[in-house]
């Protein structure tokens, strides 16, 4: 009856030892999925900063229009990236150019749907980029037809050589850890295309002089807020392209914010050695720089540097500003210099600032590779994409609804009722 009872114990304790074995397998995967998730929703998040920015960008009468675009590239682009981008982005790839499985996903693990969600934020941000820039007169329709072909098509390609593990820039050891080119260059350059298509708002620049004219936003307080939902997005968008719930978050966070902040003071200091003013609007942009300048390399730098690359960012903008305006490009909310110029400014940063081997030759010249596929394939790609939709339905409103303002000819309702009735009580 004893040797019973000792052989039940051990197999109890046995037992005992392969579950708590599982068990903490269990854990570990719940905690990565439970980070993915949290991650994913704060990502989202940012949806409502770019809103919010992008609204107070611009005038009271295009406020809806923005909101609108913002709101449904993110439903669309997530149908879209889950039917045909995700595929192309990271199914099996043979060519090493785009994937070629993984298509309106289904029967897969659940590890593979919680990737499938977080990559799904990314692309909406990618897409929402180019909505700022080109904002107050475009038709909504075109800018849907874009949004949907920049999703299926430009941006998961290009992610494909980067982020798949058969991509011809991975292979090479291009380092870009959260997406300075993948995402946010990406969308600036989309977003340099559009803007040269669709041409400048009226009277942006003067007829006779060609200088630019100063279009304020009607509501700044806006703008700030949405900046800090962005930032507060940002942790999300760079701690949680680990895909676990690592020991160095704490490093990505802590990069992106000192990055961030660098940023601001980056452009204060342009602002005062220039002796220009110092733009609420600028500073803004000054730190959004900076935290897409941080994205590429946030996970492989340490934190001296990411402030130099922050602040290297913020200092880019304004003289980024300034050089669109002499070639008479009108970019609403400066999405080209803090997206398409920061992100290549920070995925070079990531190669020269390379943890424990800086200021390696090859990886720099690596990135210098990936940076020019990127623009390449972003902006010659979509300068084709836009100039089509243009031929086939047009890309602007009508002179007459874009004076009118866009929120009542595009979708027959207004953001400010009250100032709409007056405005058309002086007619």
């Amino acid at each position: 009856m004893k040797r019973i009872t000792l052989s039940c114990a051990g197999l109890l304790l046995s037992a005992i030892s392969g579950s708590a074995f599982a068990g903490e397998q269990d854990i570990t995967i719940n905690m990565n999925t439970l980070w993915i998730v949290t991650a994913s929703v704060l990502v989202f998040f940012m949806q409502a900063g770019f809103a919010l920015l992008e609204s107070g960008s611009t005038r009271a009468k295009n406020s809806i229009n923005v909101m609108m675009k913002n709101f449904i590239d993110v439903c669309l682009a997530s149908l879209v990236f889950w039917a045909v981008g995700y595929g192309l982005m990271f199914g099996q790839s043979t060519t090493g150019w785009f994937g070629e499985s993984h298509f309106m996903m289904n029967d897969a693990s659940h590890q593979d749907y919680t990737v499938l969600l977080f990559q799904s934020m990314f692309a909406a941000t990618a897409a929402t980029i180019v909505s700022g820039a080109i904002a107050e007169r475009t038709k909504f329709t075109s800018y849907i037809v874009c949004a949907v072909v920049v999703t299926a098509a430009i941006y998961p390609i290009y992610g494909s050589w980067v982020w798949n593990g058969d991509g011809w820039l991975a292979e090479k050891g291009f380092v870009d850890f959260a997406g300075s080119t993948v995402v946010h260059s990406v969308g600036g350059w989309c977003a340099l295309a559009a803007a040269i298509v669709i041409g400048p708002r009226l009277g942006r620049f003067d007829r006779a002089t060609g200088a630019p004219r100063e279009i304020p936003g009607h509501n700044l307080s806006l703008v700030a807020l949405g900046g800090f939902i962005l930032w507060m997005g940002w942790f999300g968008f760079n701690a949680g392209s680990t895909l676990e719930a690592s020991e160095n978050l704490g490093t990505i966070a802590l990069n992106t914010h000192l990055a961030a902040c660098a940023g601001a003071v980056g452009t204060v200091v342009f602002c005062i050695l220039g002796r220009q003013p110092i733009l609420l609007t600028s500073c803004v942009n000054g730190a959004l720089a900076g935290l897409v300048g941080i994205t590429a390399g946030c996970a492989t730098m340490d934190p001296q540097y990411a402030v130099l690359t922050g602040f290297v960012g913020g200092m880019l903008v304004i003289p980024s500003v300034n050089l669109l305006l002499r070639f008479k490009i009108d970019d609403v909310v400066g999405a080209i210099p803090v997206h398409g110029i920061g992100g290549a400014w920070g995925t070079l940063a990531a190669g020269i600032f390379y943890q424990g081997d800086l200021y390696n030759t090859d990886r720099i010249l690596t990135q210098l590779v990936g940076i020019g596929a990127g623009f390449a394939w972003a902006f010659f790609g979509s300068l084709v994409l836009f100039h089509l939709v243009n031929l086939a339905i047009g890309m602007r409103v009508d002179s007459e609804h874009e004076q009118r303002g866009l929120d009542f000819t595009e979708h027959h309702e207004v953001g400010y009722p009250e100032f709409h009735q007056l405005t058309q009580s002086f007619k």
